[in-house]
């Protein structure tokens, strides 16, 4: 089967569906590649780059399978095979238009932007990729716009403060702002409904600023839910406050299927710092921020910059690319179950039932919920089988039978061991008993490098079985030797992993 690759005709579209790189794992799955001349010149991928992955130039909108990163222009569906598969960003559930047009055409398509949020479809989720990418992006852009210092300085000259930047919404753009922002020395903010971000937050040097609301719960698709009219208020009461402060304001808020919420008023623009930047990442569907203009950078009368980018992944059209033509590869990965099959649509299989927009020129959009729980959903207590009475009588008899073996072994190797064993068997359990208790009390965030410390303890057994190595005793020089073997795999190991731990914290 032929693999095409799209020239994107969209106007300002830099991005492409495979790179060079994404070509050659694509034909290790048994695929031939054509691509459109030109097709990754604006993300800096010549034709030759291409060529020497393997791939050939030609007409992509005539293969079996054709990749896009937007949906397709008419010209080039026109050219698509009936029997063929398109695989782009289609946003059925916001282009109606589309879905209609698509619904006419006796092929199949697959829209990237609805693969479901669970675990085993992330590899392809191009929305967290892309979103990942405009999260850091709009900080430089911010940047760029602010003219200023984001770190505090103190110099001969004067005291420079930090900048002040607040981010509504914390999913994966609002988290990658986070961490740009803060990588750049301003000190951060960030709101967001669903409270177990709070940590994330923190975890990336922000300050995590929460809404009290009973309606605030840990969320269980992944993505916030619209709250209640109560909430809204207490809500506006913060962005009010925050935004007489605020020097960079980035917002991210989106609820899946519907236009994006306002957040951010005109009265509270007028409230913020002359020089200060919005960026309003929902742009594209409506704005969080009044005064937004879709795809253009305005000035208030104020001072304020508001930029309503749609295209902040493409502006690093390298990087989005390469990821976005990773999440079609893993995708295609997924549905080439044999090389000599090629590609294999499993009706079965939620991942793919949920992309899927048209099925051989028959409508299918919109698919059946998939459970996309981020939080394991509660369930019904199982039925008892038996009176609650006899299962705790007989959990209590086995623990009571389990002491009463333990207590037996003990009293037999007291009475019939060496009398200079006991003193070691006491250490022992006395050992088993303070370590259970200490480590027990140690933070869990701890316990990857307590272990690996605890690790070195084995030191003690190495210079033990050194001691004994010498003894006239086959059966102890051949016990020594196995236990400073393994009690020397055991330190290095431990160190080992220390040092590869600590090395995913040194920036160089």
């Amino acid at each position: 089967m032929i693999v095409g690759v799209l020239k994107e005709a969209r106007a300002g579209e830099s991005r492409v569906s495979a790179t060079p790189a994404t070509v050659g794992q694509i034909r290790r799955l048994g695929y031939t590649v054509v691509v459109d001349p030109g097709a990754g010149a604006a993300a800096g991928f010549v034709d030759s780059a291409y060529e020497s992955a393997g791939a050939t130039t030609g007409d992509a909108a005539t293969a079996d399978v054709v990749l896009g990163v937007n949906a397709p222009e008419p010209a080039q569906l026109d050219r698509i095979r009936p029997d063929a598969t398109v695989i782009a960003l289609f946003s059925p559930a916001f282009d109606a238009e589309m879905t209609e047009d698509l619904a006419r055409r006796p092929f199949t398509a697959l829209s990237m932007d609805a693969v479901p949020r669970i675990s085993r479809a992330q590899s392809m989720d191009v929305l967290s990729s892309m979103a990942n990418i405009a999260g850091y992006r709009a900080v430089i852009e911010a940047a760029h716009e602010f003219g200023r210092f984001f770190t505090g300085q103190v110099t001969a000259a004067g005291k420079v403060p930090p900048a002040r930047v607040l981010v509504a919404g914390a999913g994966v753009a609002g988290l990658a702002a986070i961490g740009a922002a803060g990588s750049l020395g301003a000190i951060v903010r960030a709101t967001d409904p669903r409270p177990e971000v709070a940590e994330q937050v923190r975890s990336l040097g922000g300050e995590y600023l929460s809404i009290e609301s009973a309606e605030a719960e840990v969320s269980r698709t992944g993505y916030a839910k619209e709250m209640d009219d109560g909430y809204k208020a207490r809500e506006a009461e913060l962005y009010a406050a925050q935004c007489l402060e605020a020097d960079i304001l980035i917002t991210t808020a989106l609820i899946p299927g519907r236009p994006a919420p306002t957040l951010i008023t005109a009265e509270m623009v007028a409230s913020m710092k002359p020089g200060s930047v919005i960026v309003d990442m929902a742009a594209a569907n409506g704005g969080n921020v009044e005064g937004t203009v879709k795809g253009e950078r305005t000035l208030t009368a104020n001072g304020v910059t508001i930029i309503g980018y749609t295209d902040l992944a493409g502006r690093l059209p390298a990087q989005a690319s390469q990821l976005y033509g990773t999440n079609l590869l893993n995708l295609l990965k997924l549905m080439t179950p044999d090389k000599e099959a090629g590609l294999v649509l499993d009706w079965d299989d939620p991942v793919q039932r949920s992309i899927t927009v048209v099925r051989g020129g028959e409508l299918a959009w919109p698919p059946p919920p998939v459970q996309v729980s981020a939080a394991p959903a509660p369930t019904a207590p199982a039925a008892v089988t038996e009176p609650r009475s006899a299962k705790t009588q007989m959990t209590v008899r086995q623990k009571f039978g389990g002491v009463a073996v333990a207590a037996l072994a003990l009293f037999l190797t007291a009475g019939f061991a060496p009398a200079a064993l006991l003193p070691h068997v006491t250490v022992f359990v006395l050992a088993i008993v303070i370590g259970y208790y200490v480590i027990g009390h140690v933070h869990h965030a701890l316990h990857t490098p307590l272990m690996s410390v605890t690790n070195a303890i084995s030191g003690i057994i190495v210079v033990g079985a050194l001691l004994q190595i010498g003894h006239a005793n086959t059966a102890v020089t051949v016990l020594s030797s196995v236990a400073i073997m393994l009690a020397g795999i055991n330190v290095f190991g431990g160190f080992a992993v220390t040092r590869r731990m600590l090395a995913m914290f040194n920036r160089s």
